[in-house]
């Protein structure tokens, strides 16, 4: 429809706006931090589930927490975009990757197979929505439905080991490397398979056998504490080993460049651009640098966000005291620095590992009786939404280099897509919290694990380890030194024989979760793997299209979903699996 082309320029600077307010959909913490400050969490472990470390989600002052605390990361790194982009060059794979194919599409065979991938994303979109839609008919009822259908019997089932028929986990799987896909299943059979069942068997004596299902001072504990101990230790190994990637690329820039020309980030009309680029690195440094983003705008611009943002938080936080958040907002700017860097070398952004670094220190600052837990949490909050931002929008700016976008578009792009997204993704955590009541429940539809696990690294870090089942301290120094002792393999045998091992932090997600998500997403990895075997050329032009319209369909699903739970309307039947003998009970009992 319209008349003039559609520009590369202008797909970048969209891209940019909807990376933006998607992205807050992960840092503001909507299935980790945030969510773990819940009662549905809360009630889930025994320990700081008192009021004063409890804040039940509601929409106003999650919209004003994100408001106040996202847009700092923004500003920054926006100094050092020349730094990062032109002098250091950065690789920023994401980036490159977004880049590239930006440019591919506005070809004219680029724009031909963009309408193909376009078409195959429509079709699995659609099957995916009416599976979904399918699948609601069965669910009127606890435990019914396709998504309890115990594929590898009963016995399997009780131990989470079962396809669930989720659209989603079998897009995600044909997007997911193989290896991470094969790492899940790995970790559900060490986990639910051999270890659950062998410490299950000393009820009583490691344990109370009393205990709820729920309590961690039991099974439970073992789950999220050995979760926690490998998540941790795949973490910490990443931080060391990024940190050093950082500080030995900074220390070899600034040996093999002129100080000078490497720290230009005043705000001069004409940068100095090196002579050593190519004529095609030459232009594109001089459309990035034509429009400059003043440094001072972006220093004033933190400075002052901090200020309102150190006096506002403290009224939705009432444990977060201002100087914690004045402590958080004067080291940031640094680890900030670090991710975007460390992001630009290794396309590993370490958000949620700040983040963690925060929970523990900030938690354990404030103390169990000063709301220790919340204050962690929340301190959390405000970490991640720095590092992840900065690094986010360094690789935005390294895509608009590439295609000769404006970085000053680009940055107020990103702005109004913070904005969107400070809105947009509490709304739609809203219409998920108020429409399924067991949101965050253990073997509910959306289980939400990380946000207890989250919740329970703050228990930890302010009361320390006498929370812990027995034995169960011992066998998270075991994980956790695995953890690292993996890593450290997979770096030391080198990149081909390291996709053989497997990766420590995706091993650890289904010991809380169970087997069945990794099932699902190994079904989507076989399903990639013959495509590919039969055609390759196909599978690698249309395998990412039919996955994300998997994806997109059965997540879409869940709107219609929600309005119609919110209504009162309840699917019409129930369809659930029983063994031979509880159907012959059940057969008696209605006979009576």
């Amino acid at each position: 429809m319209l008349r003039q082309p559609f520009t590369r320029q202008e797909n970048t600077v969209i891209q940019t706006c909807v990376v933006a307010s998607s992205g807050i959909a992960f840092s503001g913490g909507f299935g980790s931090y945030l969510f773990g400050m819940s009662e549905v969490v809360a009630k889930q472990s025994t320990e700081a589930n008192d009021a004063q470390n409890i804040k039940n989600p509601t929409l106003g002052w999650m919209i004003g927490f994100l408001f106040v605390v996202s847009f700092l990361g923004l500003f920054s790194v926006v100094p050092l975009r020349k730094i990062m982009v032109i002098d250091f060059k950065l690789i920023y794979p994401s980036g490159t990757a977004t880049a590239h194919l930006i440019n591919s599409f506005h070809t004219p065979h680029g724009a031909k197979l963009a309408k193909k991938q376009v078409s195959a994303l429509g079709k699995f979109f659609s099957f995916s929505f009416f599976w979904g839609f399918f699948q609601w008919f069965f669910t009127a009822g606890d435990g019914c439905g396709f998504g309890n259908f115990p594929t590898f019997g009963l016995k399997a089932y009780d131990n989470r080991f079962y396809f669930d028929f989720s659209a989603t986990y079998v897009g995600v799987g044909m997007i997911c490397p193989y290896l991470i896909n094969i790492s899940l299943l790995i970790g559900a059979i060490l986990s639910w398979g051999i270890m659950w069942p062998l410490i299950d068997a000393k009820k009583g004596s490691w344990y109370p056998a009393e205990l709820s299902s729920s309590s961690l001072h039991g099974l439970q504990g073992y789950r999220v504490f050995i979760a926690i101990a490998m998540i941790l230790g795949d973490g910490l190994y990443n931080f060391f080993k990024v940190l050093g990637h950082t500080l030995f690329g900074l220390y070899h820039q600034l040996q093999n460049k002129d100080s000078g020309s490497v720290l230009s980030v005043s705000d001069r009309s004409s940068p100095v651009i090196p002579p050593s680029l190519s004529y095609d690195d030459q232009r594109r440094a001089q459309l990035f640098l034509k429009d400059q983003i003043p440094t001072w705008f972006a220093i004033a611009g933190y400075v002052t966000i901090a200020i309102i943002s150190a006096a506002t938080l403290p009224h939705i936080f009432p444990q977060l005291k201002w100087y914690y958040i004045v402590v958080i907002y004067i080291t940031a700017p640094t680890l900030a620095f670090c991710n975007a860097y460390g992001c630009g070398l290794t396309d590993w952004s370490l958000a949620s590992t700040y983040g963690k670094l925060a929970i523990f220190t900030i938690g354990a600052w404030a103390g169990a009786s000063h709301g220790g837990v919340l204050a962690g949490l929340a301190a959390c909050g405000v970490m991640m939404n720095i590092v992840s931002t900065a690094s986010d929008l360094m690789q935005d700016f390294k895509t608009g280099y590439m295609t000769l976008a404006s970085p000053r578009s680009m940055f107020v792009s990103q702005v109004i897509g913070t904005a969107m997204g400070c809105i947009i993704s509490p709304c739609v955590f809203w219409l998920f919290y108020k429409a399924f009541k067991d949101l965050g429940s253990p073997g509910s539809e959306y289980p939400a694990p990380y946000a207890l696990v989250y919740r329970n690294m703050s228990i930890l870090g302010v009361e320390g380890f006498s929370s812990l089942p027995k034995h169960c301290l011992t066998l998270c120094y075991a994980f956790f030194a695995a953890a690292i002792f993996i890593n450290g393999i997979r770096d030391l045998v080198g990149k081909k024989r390291a996709n053989f091992i497997p990766l420590p932090m995706a091993m650890a997600i289904p010991f809380y979760l169970g087997a069945y998500f990794a099932i699902d997403m190994c079904v989507g990895s076989l399903i990639l793997f013959v495509w590919q075997k039969t055609n390759r050329a196909k599978a690698d032009a249309f395998g990412p299209a039919v996955a994300s319209g998997l994806i997109c369909g059965d997540g879409i699903w869940t709107l219609p979903s929600s309005i119609l739970a919110l209504a009162g309307v309840n699917p019409p039947i129930c369809m659930k699996f029983l063994s031979s003998g509880m159907n012959a009970k059940v057969d008696d009992f209605l006979a009576s």
